[in-house]
This record gives C-alpha cells, structure tokens and sequence, in this order.
C-alpha cells in the first residue's frame, strides 16, 4: 500500500513572515498607513516588537514585502492562462476575480498604498514598478489575443486604459463598498473586445474612413 505525501510545510520564518503581513493589512485597512505603528502591526501578529523587527525593520519594508507577495500572486496567475486558445476568456476572468471577487478591504489597502505614494518616494517606486509589470503582461496578453482586423493594435495602450479604468474601479470599491463593481468590470471588458476585433483605437486616434456600404 503506497503512502500518501504529506503537503509540503512552509518554512518556519516565511510563515511567521506571511503572518506579520497579513496582520499589516489589517491594520492598514483599520486605521491607515500613517497611524497605524510597529507596536500595533506586532500586537496584530500576536508577537513582540523586538521580534517584529527581526523579520520587518520598518513599515516601509512591510510594505515592500506586501508588493512582492502580490507581485507573485500577479505573476503566478499570469503564467496560469493558457497559450494561444481562449485567451480573452483566460483575460475576462482574471479581471472579475481581482476586481470583482476580491474583497474591498483589499481595494482600501490599494487606495490607502496609492495616498502613500503622492509623498513618500520609496513607496512611490514600489507602486510604479508594480504597474510597469502588470502592464508588460497585460500588453503581451492583448498582442497574443487580438485579431486580424486589430493588426495595428496598440497592445501597450490598450494595457495603459485598462489599468486605468482597473484602478478606477479599486477605487470605488474603496470608497463605495456595497456599489456592485460587476456593471464596470463589464464595460472595461466590452471595451478591451472591442478593441481585439479592430473596432475601438485606445491611442483615441480618430478612426480612418472606410466604404460602410
């Protein structure tokens, strides 16, 4: 009789270090990135400050760390979409689970992050790197998937109004958490068909003229 594998354990100190994470953003979402203190992001994680410190030196290191997990995340769920086939199918329902099915604690951390960045450097590039990424997979995503007719797509674009129209929504999650996000998810997502089969220029370039007879 063959033995059943034991689940792989995680090591001890990244576990301790998801931990303290994740109590960070609960205390983020609480009471914000300013008022929010190395004592309470310890008192969160059930564990001393002096030990806090051993894994994270300051917030800004906690919040370094918060980027590469979701830096991760991003890119575990990007190398997951199948190649070639239903490529728009693969786009449409990574959208609705970061947008949609992502709970709205998670849209006030983003909200409460992109404050940070207006006047903290260090988080600032943290945040542009992060959006540098997301838009080259996006891009690569959309020159993967677009039609004949879409032959001149801008696929660097196309990302750039997505991610715009992605953070618009994180931000209204945020701010307006029983408003459904499902109705503006559908429009980013009409938008970027559209733009696949040739029918929508997101440069905002004016469309050339063509015999429609």
């Amino acid at each position: 009789m063959s033995a059943v594998p034991l689940p792989a354990r995680l090591d001890p100190a990244e576990e301790r270090r998801g931990r303290i994470l994740d109590a960070a953003e609960r205390c983020f979402v609480r009471g914000g990135f300013h008022r929010t203190t190395m004592q309470d992001v310890a008192a969160e994680a059930q564990m001393s400050p002096g030990n806090l410190y051993r894994y994270f030196p300051s917030k800004d290191a906690i919040v370094a760390g918060l980027a590469e997990r979701d830096r991760a995340a991003v890119a575990e769920d990007f190398s997951a979409l199948p190649a070639g086939a239903d490529l728009f199918g693969a786009f449409e329902a990574l959208a609705r689970r970061h947008l949609c099915d992502t709970p709205a604690d998670k849209a006030v951390l983003c909200l409460e992050m992109w404050s940070e960045a207006t006047r903290n450097p260090a988080m600032a590039a943290i945040c542009r790197d992060f959006e540098r990424e997301i838009s080259g997979r996006l891009a690569g995503i959309f020159r993967d998937a677009r039609g004949p007719a879409a032959a001149g797509l801008d696929p660097e674009a196309l990302a750039r109004l997505v991610l715009a129209m992605a953070d618009g929504i994180m931000v209204r999650r945020a701010l307006a958490p029983d408003a459904p996000p499902g109705p503006a998810v559908d429009a980013l997502l009409a938008i970027v068909a559209a733009a696949l089969a040739g029918r929508f220029d997101p440069t905002g370039a004016a469309p050339s003229n063509r015999d429609t007879a």
